[in-house]
């Protein structure tokens, strides 16, 4: 369950994102819960982007097995672009799909909007989510299933690791200079 003191009313926080001091107040970061469900619900949107991407490229490829092993990591690096693309664009706009469904934004430590070079910054540093259990299926040979159960795990730890932030929000947004703030869906202007 998300605790209320996570959350903030839209009078809360408007009031304090006028605040141009350089650190979010706890009051309009975006609780635990609340951003794993928008990251489980962009997981899902992105599944569809993965399949018309994955898609395109087998059709332009000529690619008739996805474990075709001299195609599939173009497809891979493919498919890392497509991301990329979606994400950086969404990001620079302030929300992705995801984002407006759950009412989250992103912002630079500012408070203002975050520039596609920030974007793309914290699109490589996001990957540190997934990338280290995955890399150990092919380098060590770890069975698929024990890949899943350590790629759930290392999930876990690093939405938990979040508590340990002094703003409670993901490391890779420290890293890439950006937070999570509470925010209804931006207007389409």
């Amino acid at each position: 369950m998300v605790s209320p003191s996570s959350e903030v009313s839209e009078s809360n926080s408007s009031s304090s994102a006028a605040d141009s001091s350089t650190s979010a107040p706890l009051s309009i970061v975006p609780g635990l819960w609340r951003r794993m469900a928008c990251w489980l619900y962009e997981g899902m949107l992105l599944f569809a982007v993965a399949m018309m991407s994955a898609w395109l490229f087998s059709a332009l490829s000529q690619m008739r097995n996805a474990m075709d092993d001299t195609r599939r990591p173009l497809m891979l690096a493919y498919l890392f672009v497509v991301f990329g693309v979606y994400f950086v664009w969404f990001w620079s706009k302030g929300q992705t799909l995801g984002m407006k469904t759950w009412n989250i934004r992103i912002v630079d430590k500012q408070g203002r909007p975050v520039t596609q070079p920030r974007a793309f910054l914290r699109y490589v540093l996001s990957w540190v989510w997934l990338l280290p259990p995955l890399a150990l299926h092919p380098l060590l040979g770890v069975p698929v299933v024990e890949t899943l159960v350590l790629l759930f795990g290392w999930i876990a730890v690093w939405a938990v690791l979040a508590r340990f932030h002094p703003e409670r929000q993901f490391w890779h947004d420290a890293w890439a200079g950006t937070r999570l703030i509470t925010s209804k869906p931006m207007s389409r202007r």
